[in-house]
């Protein structure tokens, strides 16, 4: 994914999966209940693709700064378009609107939910030591907000640990898998968290999760 050398990098993180985890979202918002997405839609489509190829540019260019500013907004229109769906699910449900109907709401509120995951899961990729702009720079994955396994577990015949040994660095599937596991459990389970901001943002994700699944789900199901 990287045309030119990035000077201090020898291994470069993949940034495919994660910008077609966000064009994923995308198109989540474009399947949504036409009163629970952002309207019109191919606003936020836009938006979101100028701002995902003003990224790349700027990592082309080696602009880690710029880069970084235009992931965060890319990942700020995203929350954007979540908050507003799940905001008016709930209007929907307190009011009892008439073309909220059971099937609408269960579709809604799953498709809020894998949007949930994608969005966090690229929250947490953007911000964990740094970010991946400062991780691929790194020999190894040492330290960050979330304690992966790689980190604590020895290495088979070796001194030091696997993360140490195989110079392993976390990718976008593992915070995928961080993100899936909290809005499934609604708490950590494989990657303990260690930073104050990590716990505020898994916090606010699980209160997502529960929301739309357990809330709304089971307002649903009373409907039918």
């Amino acid at each position: 994914m990287i045309s030119t050398p990035i000077p201090g990098v020898t291994r470069p993180e993949p940034r495919w999966p994660v910008i077609l985890a966000v064009f994923a979202a995308v198109a989540l918002h474009f399947a949504l209940p036409e009163k629970l997405r952002l309207n019109p839609p191919w606003l936020l489509a836009t938006l979101v693709g100028a701002l995902v190829a003003a990224t790349q540019y700027a990592r082309y260019r080696n602009m880690p700064r710029a880069n970084t500013a235009l992931s965060f907004s890319v990942l700020g229109v995203l929350t954007v378009g979540l908050l507003w769906g799940v905001g008016s699910l709930l209007v929907a449900l307190i009011t009892h609107q008439r073309d909220a109907v059971a099937p609408g709401l269960l579709r809604g509120a799953a498709i809020l939910w894998f949007t949930n995951v994608i969005v966090f899961a690229s929250l947490y990729w953007r911000l964990d030591a740094g970010g991946p702009n400062e991780r691929e720079r790194r020999d190894a994955h040492t330290e960050g907000a979330f304690l992966f396994p790689q980190m604590t577990f020895a290495a088979p015949a070796e001194e030091g640990t696997i993360a140490e040994v195989e110079n392993w660095r976390p990718h976008f599937v593992d915070y995928l898998f961080v993100a899936f596991n909290t809005s499934t459990a609604f708490s950590p389970t494989d990657a303990p968290v260690l930073s104050k901001w990590a716990k505020m943002a898994m916090m606010i994700q699980a209160l997502i999760s529960f929301t739309t699944v357990v809330l709304v789900a089971a307002r649903a199901v009373n409907i039918l």
